[in-house]
Formats: structure tokens, sequence, C-alpha cells
């Protein structure tokens, strides 16, 4: 039964992982029995009727598929990525394609939903990819766009993105539609009182 529970836990946290302390405090097991449990799970993975492998990668345990099966992943990848994005998956890419390199976090405080899932499937099709480790506390990873997303959205290079204003100047008619508007609150609320 605790095996189930940790595959569960380790396809939840994806590419994030969890440490051997992970285990042991959400399962309440010693340190032993956490190393056991994990040697059960990588012998059952190892059965040639299972499509994933555990890894132990930056202290961290992750599920990964088999190398073995990598053709059928490709097939399955081109096959995805040919197909329309969604408003979330262009969302999500805009946002890592003018930021980057970008945190997941980053990416939430940004678009106001979590951005996740949407960062692992657009991982999955191969249209960003990891870009090392930020500085800042936890380390989390870094996001980039690869070449398949110039390939995707026929660019030969990041620098040929949209412009995006970001300080917009309002004209002298809109300083003083918003001045005046505001200066009519004022009034308004002044009266109120009185």
């Amino acid at each position: 039964m605790k095996i189930g529970i940790l595959e569960g836990l380790l396809f939840v946290m994806g590419e994030d992982g969890l440490t051997l302390d992970d285990i042991q405090k959400m399962l309440e097991l010693t340190k032993e029995e956490a190393e056991d449990l994990i040697n059960k799970y990588k012998e059952v993975l190892t059965n040639e009727d299972r499509g994933l492998k555990l890894v132990f990668l930056g202290n961290k345990y992750k599920l990964t598929t088999k190398e073995e099966h990598k053709e059928y992943y490709e097939v399955l990848v081109d096959k995805v990525v040919s197909s329309t994005l969604s408003q979330s998956a262009l969302e999500t890419l805009a946002i890592i394609a003018y930021n980057e390199p970008i945190t997941v976090g980053q990416i939430d405080e940004i678009r106001g939903v979590s951005s996740r899932e949407m960062v692992r499937k657009l991982l999955f099709k191969g249209l960003i990819d990891l870009a090392g480790k930020s500085n800042l506390p936890g380390k989390p990873m870094l996001y980039k766009t690869t070449d398949k997303f110039l390939d995707y959205f026929n660019l030969s290079s990041i620098e040929e993105l949209p412009k995006i204003e970001e300080d917009v100047e309002l004209t002298e008619e809109e300083k003083d539609l918003f001045i005046s508007k505001y200066k009519e609150k004022d009034k308004d609320d002044n009266n109120e009182e009185n």
C-alpha cells in the first residue's frame, strides 16, 4: 500500500521530485524504512511491463520514462506539438519567452494561477527546457524556450518576438480625464460628509 502512495506522491511532484527526508515525513517512516520502500518500488519498476523508472537526481527521487521506449515518446511529442496550443499554454509560453530564464513561482505570480502542470506539459512538448537553478531560496529550477519553440512560431531568434511597451504614456487628454474624474469623486465624497 505504501508503494502506491509513494508512486502517487512522486507522480504529483513530477520534476520537482522528493528527498528521502520528504518521503520519511510524508509516510511517517524511519530512514531505513523509507530506503527499503524506495528499493522495493525500484524493483517493481524494473518489470519490463512498466514504462517508468525511479531515478535519484539532485538529491531527489523522481519518476522518468525508460530509455528503451524513447522512440514512442518522440512520436507522441511530435504529434502533440503539431496540434494547436491552448490559451493557457500560449500565455505561459509568452511569459517564459519574455522573461527567460524564469521560475515556476515567477510565472505563477505573473499569471495569477498555478502554472506547474502547464510547465510540465510544455517541457514534455519540448517547447521549453531547464535553464539551471535560481539563486532564490530553495534554488527553484529556471526555464527557457527551446529551438523547437522558435521553429513552432517561425522565429529565427527570441529577439524577433514583438516588443511589449511597458511604460505607456498617457496623452494630455487622458490625464485631464483621469484628474477630472478623481476631483469629481473627491468632491462628491466631501459633500456626503457635510
